[in-house]
């Protein structure tokens, strides 16, 4: 399959119910370890639910609300999703392990040497949380996951409002080839009780209560783990590699801190620092060309349900008014744009 998304359909929306089947079917070719698409009907329609009330409000500030986008290739299909939790550690704690060093030093035996720590943290508290960026595996082409994935920055660039001024991400660490999950089964594993997918899944169901309630509130000191799994911590899995260059080239940066369960590396930025916000320019539609004109742009437009993201080609008059040659915003409309 081959499209251009500068002279075609493809667009970033909100969630609609008639998505559901469409999710589900993601949900089900998706990877183990997608927490925020489990491939659960009652718990994906329950996150569509949750979406619409979210754009349908009026939003003074973040409460705990969750925005989910879909990709559409313009015939209502959907090809890939993300989502927005706009509040994090709101319903229950969002916890991470930071690493730290603690130095150790006998001035008798003439010794000294620092030790890597892991500490429990809600750090990142208050933050918000974009996550569950995932694409079909045939429409990972010709800049489909960046559409997608900067979709999240223009909503946040659009409504600042109903986001916090601190963004973050968590990534998936590191699996083994044989599928096994070594920082898993090296802590987690030895109080939940359960493979590293069953944490997943349940907790991407049920919410992370269980997470308060098992896991060890005591610093791990990383010596004491097997060697080979230390030099895994903040280890990204392979099928997240792209998703860190994204955000790494979007502005955020690798932090000291880690997932809980598979120690996947944490990245955050300010809102204000994201290239989709600093770049970001508005302007009027004057005219509707019938050719692509200017260089492609990321373009976004709409309030509440009505929000639309998509690739274009820009212009400007010597009125500095943007032009545009596709087919989701009219004459005299105003959208915002940023370089592609």
């Amino acid at each position: 399959m081959v499209w251009d998304l500068q002279t075609s359909n493809w667009h970033v929306r909100p969630a609609r119910l008639d998505d559901l089947d469409g999710l589900l079917m993601l949900a089900e070719s998706a990877d183990e370890g997608m927490t925020n698409l489990p491939p659960n009907r009652k718990a994906l329609g329950e996150r569509i639910e949750r979406s619409i009330d979210a754009f349908d409000r009026d939003i003074a500030q973040p409460e705990n609300e969750l925005y989910l986008l879909v990709l559409d290739d313009g015939t209502g299909s959907i090809a890939g999703t993300a989502c927005l939790f706009s509040k994090v550690g709101q319903t229950w704690p969002f916890y991470t392990y930071r690493l730290t060093q603690i130095v150790h030093h006998s001035r008798e035996l003439g010794q000294r040497y620092c030790e890597d720590m892991l500490h429990l943290s809600n750090d990142f508290g208050g933050a918000t949380e974009v996550g569950g960026l995932f694409l079909h595996s045939a429409c990972r082409a010709n800049g489909t996951g960046r559409l997608l994935a900067r979709s999240r920055y223009m909503l946040i660039g659009q409504f600042p409002n109903r986001f916090s001024c601190r963004i973050m991400a968590e990534l998936r660490g590191w699996v083994a080839p044989n599928g096994s999950t070594p920082f898993w089964d090296s802590v987690g594993r030895n109080f939940f009780h359960m493979p590293l997918a069953e944490a997943d899944r349940y907790g991407g169901i049920n919410g992370n209560q269980f997470i308060a309630d098992l896991m060890p509130k005591y610093p791990i000191y990383v010596s004491m783990l097997p060697q080979p799994v230390r030099p895994l911590i903040g280890k990204v899995h392979e099928s997240s590699a792209p998703a860190l260059k994204l955000l790494m080239n979007e502005g955020f940066r690798l932090t000291e801190h880690v997932d809980i369960f598979d120690a996947g590396p944490v990245v955050e930025c300010r809102a204000s620092d994201l290239k989709a916000i600093a770049d970001r320019e508005c302007g009027v539609v004057a005219s509707l060309g019938n050719q692509p004109k200017g260089r492609p742009a990321l373009m976004s437009k709409g309030s509440g349900r009505d929000f639309r993201c998509w690739v274009d080609h820009t212009s400007s008059d010597p009125a500095g008014l943007t032009r545009q040659g596709e087919r989701f915003a009219e004459v005299g409309e105003e959208v915002a744009h940023v370089e592609f």
